[in-house]
């Protein structure tokens, strides 16, 4: 296949990915294979990927701030740990069997999926404790969710919004805007130590990277416009395709 035919490509896979990202979670599981299968080894593949997650990223935190819903008092007291989790999580990378990793998390996904479906009113309008959780579990929550995305990032965003809503209490619109900052900002120095061990190709890279800035703005249009319903069904069906992926199921 030409060059230019495989960048076209792999800057609609950037629109693509980064939409699906933005809204729920789990557009790295379109956009990894499609890097690997124009020709990137996994674990270039795995770090050029951030590019374009960095970039969605901040993107739709900038379209949701302009629309009010971005709240940077709710972003900074999970930043710390989500960063530590992330650089520990790439510094393991190499060191985890990620067929182990994978199978954990496609469980892990098939029982938050029930907790989705058993108790939709937390998703849809967040928790109504009148007792917060406290903040070191979310800390706990968020560093440990910082390393599965340090170390594969794909899904990564499913697991912030149940994190956010379940133990933040938020709904899934504002979950999604607060989700966004972090990934942006955790992603920083995870990129980093894959650019140190010169894993990014970054002629693909950017490619997809420029795709993200369109998919990221229109996920946060539609995170808005269409409100948390539409969030938590798009969510579910990433949920469904994601564990069912991660099992190896197809």
């Amino acid at each position: 296949m030409p060059e230019a035919a495989v960048l076209g490509l792999l800057f609609v896979v950037g629109v693509v990915a980064g939409t699906i990202n933005v809204i729920a979670g789990g557009g790295s599981l379109l956009s990894l294979p499609a890097l690997i299968f124009f020709g990137l080894p996994p674990s270039v593949a795995n770090g050029t990927n951030r590019l374009g997650i960095i970039v969605q990223s901040l993107t739709a935190t900038a379209a949701f701030k302009r629309q009010g819903i971005y709240e940077g008092t709710r972003f900074a007291p999970l930043l710390l740990p989500c960063c530590a989790g992330a650089i520990a999580g790439a510094m393991l990378s190499v060191d985890i069997a990620e067929d182990v990793l994978k199978l954990v998390i496609g469980v892990a996904m098939l029982v938050m999926l029930a907790v989705m479906l058993a108790k939709p009113r937390a998703w849809l309008e967040g928790r109504k404790d009148s007792k917060p959780v406290a903040l070191w579990l979310q800390w706990l929550v968020f560093f440990v969710i910082g390393v599965y995305a340090g170390f594969l990032q794909a899904g990564v965003g499913v697991f912030m919004l149940a994190g956010l809503v379940l133990a933040g209490g938020y709904n899934l619109v504002r979950s999604n805007a607060i989700k966004v900052a972090l990934v942006a900002t955790f992603t920083v120095p995870a990129l980093a130590i894959f650019i140190y061990n010169d894993l990014v190709a970054w002629k693909p890279g950017l490619v997809y990277a420029a795709g993200s800035v369109f998919g990221g703005y229109l996920g946060s249009r539609l995170t808005v416009s269409w409100g948390p319903k539409f969030v938590r069904a798009v969510l579910i069906g990433v949920v469904l395709v994601s564990s069912s992926k991660l099992l190896g199921l197809w």
